[in-house]
């Protein structure tokens, strides 16, 4: 569960690091399948909302949460931010699921606020023992050329990389 990072936006779907991860799952012959529940423009509350029938339809065994970008980059108030991924991962857990957490970033005009809104990520990991990649663009973050001209989104040459990043957070839950 993700927002525009994770759902593609701006490029072709199966060109989305979810989409790969699933190619790269099948190619291991690992019992696994992929569900993209993400959605551009996503926050935290939103995926919270969502979370309850999705886990009824789908079943998971594993759920990748990858949302907090929204509400960085709306400025809103961090403490219903981490009250949603708590809520998502205690319901994810409920229902049997492990939980790999994907922390974000905001850029650094946001000053304290961005301090405190990734520092966020690793105290929820810790507090629910969860699994944590700290910071999911991490490998292309300094470099422009793996954006879109909205300097927000990745392109379609940035996603293998990221899920390449993505990986080895992952792979100790496939097990």
């Amino acid at each position: 569960m993700g927002d525009s990072l994770s759902a593609g936006y701006g490029i072709q779907m199966e060109q989305a690091w979810p989409s790969l991860l699933a190619k790269k799952i099948a190619g291991k012959r690992l019992d696994y399948s992929v569900a993209n529940l993400s959605i551009s423009g996503e926050t935290t509350a939103g995926g919270r909302a969502r979370l309850e029938p999705a886990l009824l339809e789908y079943q998971p065994t594993i759920i990748i949460i990858a949302l907090g970008a929204n509400d960085g980059l709306r400025g809103l108030p961090l403490n219903q931010m981490r009250d949603n991924l708590n809520a998502m991962i205690t319901s994810a857990r409920a229902s049997g699921a492990k939980v790999l957490l994907a922390g974000i970033r905001l850029p650094p005009n946001y000053g304290p606020y961005a301090v405190e809104f990734h520092s966020s990520f690793g105290q929820i990991a810790r507090q629910q023992k969860t699994a944590l990649l700290d910071f999911l663009l991490e490998p292309i973050a300094a470099k422009r050329s793996y954006f879109q001209a909205d300097n927000l989104h990745p392109t379609a040459e940035a996603q293998p990389l990221i899920l390449e990043h993505l990986w080895p957070a992952l792979l100790p839950l496939l097990k």
